[in-house]
């Protein structure tokens, strides 16, 4: 035991599990074990079974870890072929935004041009466009428009429904001036409202868009009072005359629904051809509403305001050669008058 009571030499490798008392107690198989020995088996009482040894098993195989290397071959990213069509397919679709965004320049450089040249008030007037009438009429076109030109592009939109509006409404016309016929055929007695159906198509189409369509476009063109008042009268009225030929009332040449009723009593396509212009008035009318709405709500956007309109009008009357001369000529024989009395 002295040979435990001090540390042993660096050079010593005893083992103390090799001991002479340790290994002739593990060499004893008679030798009881927790593992075999249960005090609580009541099957065969007696003295617990003598120890028996398990062989020893192999150790398992010892196993190399993976080598990692570092691939030496690039890796397949496709075909030159499928590269090449990619990037060919790039370079078109970059080419078509290119010459897409180079027309666009082109065109807001021309507009620019066309909006400096009409603030300058230069020689260069702009050319009317407007009816699109073919150039062997002898009556050329009354109006300049141009939308995308002329209006701000927040507003742009809603001057472009307005214009489709006054298209609608005209072609309801042409379509009520085709149920009248028809209704007149099958009933001679409806001569009045077929000669009031020509008279609105000729009167309400050129009128709806001078005394409508026109104010809102130059309103929202130089934001102008005086226009978006004129509009909100006179589109006003225009609601009001839509209802009515939504209604219908026999004799005054509008295809409603009493004389769509009426008229499918006479004959049953004629009724349908009356009814179905009932609709488009009906859509007309709702249609006109929404956007005397909208309209009003922009207005209220821009600052206009009533005591705007009033200037503007009194700068329009006193600007106009023709008012300021019927002023002249008025004054001119009132001071005459007043100095011949005088004598």
């Amino acid at each position: 035991m002295s040979k435990y009571t001090s540390f042993p030499e660096p050079g010593d490798d005893h083992n103390p599990f090799q001991d002479p008392s340790v290994t002739q107690h593990s060499s004893n198989t008679d030798y009881p074990t927790l593992d075999l020995y249960n005090p609580f088996d009541t099957r065969a009482p007696g003295p617990p079974p003598p120890y028996e040894a398990t062989p020893p098993s192999a150790p398992p195989p010892a196993q190399t870890p993976p080598i990692r290397t570092t691939p030496t071959e690039p890796r397949n990213y496709g075909s030159y072929g499928t590269q090449q069509s990619a990037v060919n397919a790039t370079t078109a679709d970059l080419l078509r935004k290119q010459e897409e965004l180079e027309r666009k320049a082109r065109e807001l450089e021309r507009r620019e041009r066309e909006l400096d040249s009409h603030a300058r008030g230069t020689g260069s007037s702009r050319q009317n466009n407007w009816p699109p009438l073919p150039s062997f009429c002898p009556v050329g076109p009354c109006f300049y428009q141009d939308i995308n030109v002329e209006i701000n592009q927040r507003f742009q939109r809603t001057v472009t429904i307005m214009y489709y509006f006054w298209m609608f409404s005209a072609g309801t016309l042409i379509f009520n001036l085709i149920s009248c016929l028809a209704l007149f055929c099958v009933d001679v007695q409806n001569g009045v409202g077929l000669g009031l159906a020509i008279l609105w198509l000729v009167l309400f189409t050129p009128c709806s868009f001078v005394c409508w369509y026109r104010p809102v476009y130059k309103a929202f063109r130089s934001d102008s009072s005086f226009n978006f008042f004129a509009f909100f009268f006179i589109f006003f009225a225009q609601v009001i005359l839509y209802v009515l030929m939504t209604i219908g009332i026999p004799g005054w040449g509008f295809s409603g629904w009493i004389v769509g009723l009426y008229a499918l009593k006479k004959k049953v396509a004629v009724g349908v051809i009356m009814l179905l212009n009932a609709v488009l008035f009906t859509a007309q009318a709702a249609m006109g509403v929404v956007m005397l709405k909208k309209v009003h709500s922009l207005y209220r956007q821009t600052g206009a305001s009533f005591q705007k309109a009033q200037a503007e009008f009194a700068t329009e009357v006193f600007s106009n050669q023709a008012v300021r001369q019927a002023a002249a000529n008025a004054t001119a024989s009132a001071a005459q008058g007043a100095f011949t009395g005088a004598r």
